[in-house]
């Protein structure tokens, strides 16, 4: 076979270019994405469940605020609804006050929060105690769990929580001693 011109098969195809981009053609995928939108089989986008034809979120009757509603100072106003099952309180519910006078993007704001969540866990111990019940620490934290899946694991935090708890009592006891 030689590469000289004349000996070269050339192909015409006999449509239009316009009979061709109504018919598409087999096996192109994404073939058409560039179409006119109007043209294009899925225009506009069908959609389940439908998009609200009526903007019902504006007519929406506002939940009364009947506990205080800590929010963010990147928005004008409270959405019209909110969660109430766990109002601000105590110690931890001013930190959390405090902290929603800074903005999101400051980390103060998320530090004062991961703190009042610490300040909580506490408040809700000292909580249980004044009302008669004795937290069971070690099922609450999962002992359990861990000492039937991670054995190794649980050990090993014993002996470190054990040799930490004899370097207090050792040098509580030595300093009682002077």
């Amino acid at each position: 076979m030689s590469n000289h011109p004349e000996d070269m098969t050339v192909h015409v195809e006999k449509t239009t270019p316009e009979e061709h981009q109504r018919r598409p053609p087999e096996g192109i995928p994404g073939w058409g994405a560039d179409l006119d939108p109007q043209a294009r089989p899925a225009y506009p986008m069908e959609r389940t469940p439908p998009r609200f034809i009526h903007k019902h979120w504006d007519d929406l009757e506002h939940q009364p605020r009947t506990v205080k509603v800590l929010h963010s100072t990147e928005r004008p106003g409270l959405t019209p609804v909110f969660g109430t099952a766990q109002p601000p309180s105590g110690v931890s519910g001013m930190i959390r006050s405090g902290a929603f006078r800074y903005s999101e993007n400051d980390l103060r704001h998320w530090l004062m929060l991961l703190f009042a969540d610490r300040v909580n866990v506490v408040e809700g111990i000292i909580d249980d105690l004044a009302h008669g019940y004795v937290p069971n620490f070690f099922t609450e934290m999962g002992g359990p769990a861990e000492w039937r899946y991670n054995r190794n694991g649980f050990l090993r935090k014993a002996a470190i929580f054990g040799g930490v708890a004899a370097l207090l009592l050792y040098a509580n006891s030595r300093r009682k001693r002077r």
